[in-house]
């Protein structure tokens, strides 16, 4: 078993990317599913007014912060690579910061940021609507199993 600073970034780091898993998989297994069902002027609201509360402080502690404690993991392992749990640590790192982080900034955030350009009533948005839901939601179902991995992976380092 790790230990020392590595047990408690492992720790911290199966929290964080568990929390982000969990937070995706609730967005890709219901919220999505039920947005999807109300009028697109409805859900388009819902929707701006869900990515506005998205970007406070509790989120984005938890979602940032977990972000640099998987890069200072990374670093850290890479640099002094213990004698355990080295490989797994640089795993659950690397699908956190790429299947996780990256691709919230590549792929969601610019679908986010060209939903929020739209007025909820008009015929542009409801247009839109149906392939927003679609594409975005593809996309978290590879965060959701991204950030999952990472905390499966860092809990492998722990044992």
């Amino acid at each position: 078993m790790i230990d020392g600073p590595y047990f408690w970034l492992t720790v911290l780091g199966v929290l964080g990317t568990g929390l982000v898993a969990g937070v995706f998989c609730g967005f890709s297994t219901f919220v999505m599913r039920g947005l999807a069902t109300l009028p697109p002027a409805q859900g388009v609201a819902a929707m701006q007014a869900i990515n506005g509360a998205a970007v406070t402080p509790p989120f984005m502690a938890v979602f940032l912060g977990t972000a640099v404690l998987c890069a200072v993991t990374a670093v850290v392992t890479f640099v002094l690579w213990p004698d355990r749990g080295a490989v797994e640590l640089q795993v659950g790192s690397a699908l956190y910061l790429f299947g996780s982080f990256g691709l919230t900034v590549v792929a969601n955030v610019p679908r986010n940021e060209a939903l929020a350009r739209l007025r909820p009533g008009t015929s542009e948005a409801a247009a839109y609507w149906p392939a927003y839901v679609r594409e975005w939601t593809r996309w978290n179902h590879i965060r959701t199993v991204a950030s999952a991995g990472a905390a499966l992976a860092y809990v492998q380092a722990l044992t």
